[in-house]
């Protein structure tokens, strides 16, 4: 039971895979490009989301905003009750790609293998470039100040053998924070960390651990395994794994992936409807953009739900011919969240859309298509020519048909 310790296995998480992984998080991504593009926001509170008026959510939340309590994901009314004097302004999502799709390119510099993981994020692995580029602590201090002398704004970054650890380590110091996890610190760090630093546990699991007199990482990591999954299933398996710093998932550039996918978990367990479909056409876009940068068509989309019991459900709608048409792609996965919806809509701790079955067809349009489907391709490619000329801001698309909000459960 709980009071029995249990060993990790003597495999250490250094061993054999000889991983070096940078995690480079955009610090409060969204109002730091606002803060750049108008110099005077600088010091005061900003919101960027929905307008309050029309049930919209915060995307972001200054570091000013956030001490009193603003966060992503939280009602903008609820928001602006908190701070009466912040600054709401609009998504811009076209400026923000613009910038990012700048972020990339400095990354880019130091590894081919980069994974992106948002629109502000991503996992490099530099193992493989340390013998032309030098020791990957001097590669993460490079990129750190490569972002702010060259785009004005700050990362924080984190480095560590494998992925969970990296994305740990870019958190504990933000902003512009630089944390290494080695085999030698690591449970140093992790034990006292709380519990909610764990991928997975939001505040229902974290509340569960703690009737179980678990407040920290080092308690959990000398909890015995059957007791953890006795009293969490599945979820206690998978964060016993992660106490020990074991992660052992690559790192994986779209070029090579068997699957192209945005996921976003979020701060609070988010239920509005309108903002999971904004979320979800964000996501939508950077896939196809992805998916046409490197040539390839998905014959699968899957929409990935989680909720905060770390129940996790995949829906998915194979199509009759591969795709890489942002139209496309959105109408499945919109589709697939309606009824998800219709059926059995309850907060979500994450969504995510994928983009799977890839086929590499690069080339020239086809000679016989729909014309709505030609239409929908030919604006893609123009987009994206624009975009990697003058940045998206020079452009804007349309917004896609809205759709009527299933009735039934909620």
């Amino acid at each position: 039971m709980l009071g029995r310790f249990w060993n990790p296995p003597p495999a250490d998480i250094m061993e054999a895979v000889n991983r070096r992984i940078i995690h480079v998080d955009m610090d409060e991504f969204f109002a730091a490009v606002e803060k750049l593009d108008r110099p005077q926001l600088r010091g005061r509170p900003i919101l960027v989301g929905g307008d309050p008026a029309g049930r919209g959510g915060v995307s972001t939340a200054s570091y000013e905003a956030r001490a009193f309590g603003c966060r992503s994901a939280m009602p903008m009314v609820t928001a602006l009750r908190l701070c009466p004097e912040a600054v709401v302004l609009p998504v811009r999502g076209e400026r923000y790609r613009e910038v990012s799709d700048r972020v990339f390119e400095i990354l880019e510099r130091f590894t081919p293998v980069i994974e992106p993981v948002s629109i502000d994020e991503a996992f490099l692995d530099v193992a493989g470039c340390e013998r032309l580029l030098g020791p990957a602590e001097g590669i993460a201090r490079r990129i750190k100040a490569d972002i702010p002398r060259e785009l004005g704004l700050t990362a924080s970054v984190g480095l560590a053998p494998n992925k969970f650890l990296a994305k740990l380590a870019s958190d504990l110091q933000k902003p512009d924070g630089l944390v290494v996890l080695t085999e030698r610190n690591v449970h140093e760090v992790l034990d006292p960390l709380g519990i909610e630093k764990l991928w997975g546990v939001g505040p229902a699991a974290a509340e569960q651990l703690k009737r179980l007199n678990i407040h920290t990482i080092g308690q959990l990591r000398r909890t015995s395994a059957e007791g953890l999954t006795e009293a969490l299933g599945q979820l206690g398996e998978h964060l016993l794994q992660l106490a020990n710093g074991q992660d052992d998932r690559p790192v994986t550039p779209d070029s090579q992936a068997k699957s192209i996918g945005q996921e976003q978990t979020f701060a609070q367990d988010l239920a509005e409807l309108d903002e999971l479909r904004r979320v979800l056409l964000q996501q939508t876009e950077q896939v196809g953009r992805r998916l046409r940068r490197h040539g390839l068509k998905a014959r699968t989309i899957r929409l990935k739900l989680r909720y905060g019991d770390f129940t996790t459900l995949t829906r998915s709608q194979t199509l009759p011919e591969p795709t890489d048409v942002t139209q496309e792609i959105w109408g499945q996965a919109e589709a697939l969240l309606l009824a998800w919806a219709r059926r059995s809509q309850r907060p979500l701790r994450l969504l995510g859309v994928t983009a799977a079955q890839l086929v590499w067809q690069r080339g020239q349009l086809p000679l016989f298509e729909e014309p709505e489907r030609l239409k929908q391709r030919r604006l893609d490619q123009a987009l994206d020519e624009i975009a990697d000329r003058f940045g998206d801001e020079a452009v804007r698309r349309g917004p896609p048909d809205g759709a009527e909000e299933p009735q039934g459960d909620s």
